[in-house]
């Protein structure tokens, strides 16, 4: 701990920019003849640095953090080094025991590729070599078990979905206890006679990966493998094998609860391979699945072999800090602020030889701008409700720390008025638009949609929609309990950029830097889009802050009997 302590001052010393940074904030954004902007919002916008941002940035990206594995002495250095910026901005702890610290149990499983063995297996033989982990195929045992073995039929259940509300069900009759589900990953696709099926082309919770397991899990299944294509996962094999290819963290199951023997990938190629070998092709069923006529298909296959498993058992934390409101009886509800502080930590090296995932737009980025508004936050004038401000942990496992939080607020998820998040912000520069996917659907859009107009920006509709972001950050976890909550994310029509140039670099960036070594941080950052982003969830967070009515969501909502809930029992 001692050494500990030595590595978080040598950080603060490292951080000192920050503190020459903040004596000259940036300028109040020009906004049109129609701003409203309360003084203290003007007072903050101001104040927010881009310089202290990026200084925030490489620090938590450099190699000495090693990547913010959870976990891991460069995992618990960020949250220290979180936690020393939030004691010294005065800000109040809001985790265990009256410390900045919020304990996650989790358990770290790595599957041992040298001593574990898959094969695909027609009446006991082999129907090819054994599989070969990270190129063909990825997974693991999520029992938490050392070692467990496999020998499991494989059935090809389309979507894998059940969603009463679309009167759809994959499963039928089939008794999937021990089988072993093979599915597409993504929606069952809209047609011309339902057009918003599954919500058309945006991606619902149902396409989303984790959804696959969750639903094999509770359907007793012995493991569910997923088919990679780039389109319906919206990113490359690379970063699945990425993804998967060192420690996992899970929360600890609890005793007796079904879990997967296995729960894994394969490459669009090897499931060919296993549809020709049983006679199927891919294409075709494929086809079959997009009806809610489809039935299960039997493949005549099996999964077959044994998995050799890593096990740690490890807390990290979200790290939680709060500024008090100042109004007696608004004080005790709050908005909150939110950004993880994990990354990947150290994988499999890169072409260069790289082994540290430095998650430097991914999602450094985000913890600087919630540190720097955490700051200026303390500058203005006290707000009638409370601000939170959480480092989440454990995103990149899938959302856990977040999920945690929400599971285990510092106050009642029904006063938690509004809850506003940041992931990745690409520091291109300045834009004209930006995103915030899920606010239309609450009653806080009508100010949402004054704010941005008073600062020159425009709301525009996720331009990614098939990739389903609204379920791919912590976000998600705070709406499921039913907090209004969203992720700020600038928009691609970045000022003085050609036309096409925001939409070119997240296309880029996802082929070839997200999940990767090279997400690095670079000098060379225009930190004006994160100022503008970090304005924006000021004014928003101001207002949700001091308004008396508590905001929600729309009638009909996914998360509506949620909130509906939790208000009643928060009063």
């Amino acid at each position: 701990m001692h050494r500990l302590r030595s590595i978080i001052a040598l950080a603060t010393l490292f951080a000192l920019p920050v503190l020459a940074a903040t004596q000259t904030g940036v300028s109040a954004p020009h906004a049109n003849s129609k701003d409203t902007a309360p003084a203290p919002v003007k007072r903050g916008m101001g104040l927010l640095s881009g310089k202290a941002m990026a200084a925030h940035d490489q620090f938590l990206a450099s190699d000495f953090l090693e990547g913010r594995g959870p976990g891991t002495r460069g995992d618990e250095i960020a949250q220290q080094y979180i936690a020393a910026q939030f004691e010294a901005y005065g800000l109040q702890p809001s985790g265990d025991g009256g410390t900045y610290y919020q304990n996650v149990p989790l358990l770290g499983i790595a599957t041992d590729r040298d001593k574990s063995s898959l094969a695909f297996t027609a009446n006991g033989t082999p129907i090819g070599a054994p599989l070969s982990f990270g190129t063909q195929i990825v997974g693991q045992n999520q029992t938490q078990t050392e070692t467990t073995t496999i020998d499991s039929e494989l059935v090809f259940v389309g979507h894998g979905v059940v969603a009463p509300e679309y009167k759809w069900d994959d499963y039928k009759s089939l008794d999937t206890r021990g089988k072993t589900l093979v599915m597409l990953v993504d929606d069952p696709p809209a047609n011309a006679q339902e057009p918003d099926l599954f919500k058309g082309t945006a991606r619902t919770y149902y396409g989303r990966w984790t959804y696959k397991y969750e639903i094999g899990t509770s359907k007793n299944a012995a493991g569910v493998i997923l088919i990679h294509t780039t389109p319906a996962a919206g990113y490359g094999w690379n970063v699945v094998s990425n993804s998967w290819g060192s420690e996992n963290s899970f929360m600890k199951n609890k005793p007796g609860a079904p879990a997967l023997k296995f729960a894994g990938w394969m490459t669009e190629d090897e499931a060919r391979a296993v549809f020709t070998a049983a006679g199927k092709d891919l294409n075709t069923l494929t086809q079959q699945a997009s009806s809610r006529s489809f039935q299960p298909v039997p493949l005549g296959i099996k999964l077959s072999g044994n998995i050799v498993s890593k096990l740690r058992s490890f807390n990290t934390t979200n790290v939680v800090a709060k500024l008090p409101g100042s109004d007696p009886k608004l004080r005790d509800e709050a908005i909150l602020y939110s950004a993880h502080h994990d990354h990947l930590g150290v994988g499999p090296a890169d072409k260069s030889g790289d082994t540290i995932y430095n998650g430097a737009l991914d999602n450094a980025s985000g913890c600087a701008i919630l540190l720097e508004m955490a700051r200026v936050w303390m500058q203005m004038p006290v707000p009638k409700r409370s601000v939170y401000f959480a480092a989440v942990a454990a995103e990149e496992q899938g959302l856990i720390g977040s999920a945690y939080l929400a599971q285990n607020p510092p106050l009642p998820s029904g006063r938690i008025a509004l809850g506003i998040n940041y992931d990745m912000i690409p520091e291109l520069g300045r834009v004209r638009d930006v995103n915030m996917n899920g606010i239309e659907r609450t009653t806080f859009y009508p100010a949402a949609q004054r704010i941005t107009s008073a600062l020159g920006l425009s709301i525009i509709p996720d331009p990614e929609p098939e990739q389903g972001h609204y379920y791919r950050s912590d976000h998600f976890s705070f709406g499921k309990v039913g907090i209004p909550a969203f992720s700020i994310d600038p928009g691609h029509d970045v000022i003085g950029k050609p036309a096409g140039f925001g939409a070119q670099w997240s296309t880029d960036f996802r082929a070839n830097h997200y999940h990767q070594p090279s997400d690095q941080f670079d000098p060379n950052w225009d930190w004006s889009e994160a100022v503008q982003m970090g304005q924006l969830g000021i004014w928003m967070g101001w207002e949700a802050a001091n308004d008396p009515a508590m905001p929600n969501w729309k009638p009909g909502d996914e998360f509506r009997a949620a909130r509906d809930r939790a208000t009643s029992a928060a009063k």
